[in-house]
């Protein structure tokens, strides 16, 4: 197959998922993904499956992970474990085509825009953007890894692509670059820094993957104000790995366990963990509580658990167990916040609302901070 072919093959399976515009379409062409992609990677797929790809021992099928819709993972714990080894944190990637297509399309860069890129990772997408402003656009992105940063510059260079290429903490924009017409952000947030905003011109776009940490994310789609504010909505699914400096603490299982206390609910876990998007975004902006949930099975069997944490402390957190024919299920709590209790408030809180979709909230960004809202700008969520 040659490479148009499996470039063509990649749009159709990306656009049996999400749209695939004409500009998008010729930017896929244009700059080929595989040239972004390391000899050794970590193939991602949608159903949580992941598999080692290297290009030497099996070119056919790292050729074929690259030019398929899925994610290769290109670091694990910021570089601390190799990739072979399959498990660890993701710290780094080639995001999967159909996301790259969704943001793309939700930023909508034109020739000649200015446009800044929080999170370079393997460069491919500073380089499609490069490609959509063009000539007279200019597109500076940043990297916080050093490394990463490095690879990509060799990755870019070898294309003839040399963007404004910047090593920092990404969540404080590049002033010197300013001001920006396009922000595309490729890490995820459950903050979204005021700088972003500050540093763009009225009516520049920011988009990003919105990730409060509860239930499923979200892309988000901002427009600046002349009110050196920003507004908007969240369109569809968008999920990156965190931004490092937003990443939530570690190994609160390990604390205060004396501060322990023993429950029960009527009401299944399952019925949050499973809800719409809509409710993930209204229990996360009413709680402000993360969550994580999984099935399992222990010493009496099979089991669901829904864990729950406040990021503000790192000595409240919690869980809720759900087991095959039980009438109550057990709430086990660290600290003295009611965790569960509090879930369900808004839970059941956006049930009264008509069940909202994740379309009907949108966020708006001041230099106060951050605020949800449903419907319109002057609903907030109460």
């Amino acid at each position: 197959m040659t490479e148009p072919d499996r470039i063509e093959a990649l749009i159709r399976e990306v656009g049996a998922r999400t749209l695939v515009n004409d500009a998008v379409r010729r930017a896929f062409h244009a700059v080929h993904r595989h040239l972004f992609i390391p000899e050794v990677g970590l193939a991602a797929g949608p159903d949580g499956d992941k598999r080692v790809i290297d290009r030497e021992a099996d070119p056919q099928d790292w050729v074929t992970a690259v030019y398929t819709d899925m994610s290769i993972v290109t670091q694990l714990d910021d570089g601390a474990t190799d990739l072979r080894k399959v498990t660890g944190d993701y710290t780094s990637s080639a995001s999967a085509p159909s996301t790259v297509a969704d943001l793309l399309r939700w930023l909508d860069p034109l020739p000649g825009h200015r446009v800044l890129e929080v999170g370079t990772g393997t460069g491919w997408t500073a380089a499609l953007l490069s490609h959509l402003v063009g000539g007279h656009g200019t597109v500076t992105s940043i990297e916080v890894d050093p490394g990463v940063a490095e690879q990509a510059a060799k990755n870019l260079a070898a294309c003839g692509i040399r963007p404004h290429l910047v090593v920092g903490d990404g969540a404080a924009g590049c002033p010197g670059q300013a001001p920006y017409d396009r922000v595309h952000v490729t890490c995820g947030v459950h903050t979204v820094p005021y700088a972003w905003v500050e540093q763009c011109r009225p009516g520049a776009v920011i988009v990003l993957p919105y990730c409060p940490g509860f239930g499923e994310n979200h892309g988000l789609r901002l427009v600046v104000m002349r009110d050196g504010t920003a507004q908007g909505r969240f369109p569809g699914f968008a999920s990156y790995m965190m931004m490092p400096s937003q990443r939530e603490p570690e190994d609160r299982a390990a604390r205060r366990p004396e501060d322990k206390r023993w429950l029960t609910t009527k009401v299944d876990p399952r019925t949050v963990a499973f809800a719409p998007a809509g409710a993930d975004l209204a229990i996360a902006a009413l709680t402000g509580l993360t969550s994580v949930s999984a099935a399992d099975h222990d010493e009496d069997g099979e089991l669901f658990r829904l864990w729950l944490s406040d990021p503000a402390d790192p000595y409240s957190w919690g869980t809720v167990e759900w087991r095959p024919g039980a009438d109550e299920y057990e709430v086990y709590q660290v600290g003295d916040r009611p965790l569960w209790e509090q879930v369900c408030d808004a839970y059941f809180r956006w049930v009264s609302w008509g069940e909202p979709g994740r379309d009907q909230f949108g966020m708006t960004v001041t230099p106060e901070g951050q605020r949800v809202w449903l419907g319109a700008p002057d609903r907030g969520l109460t």
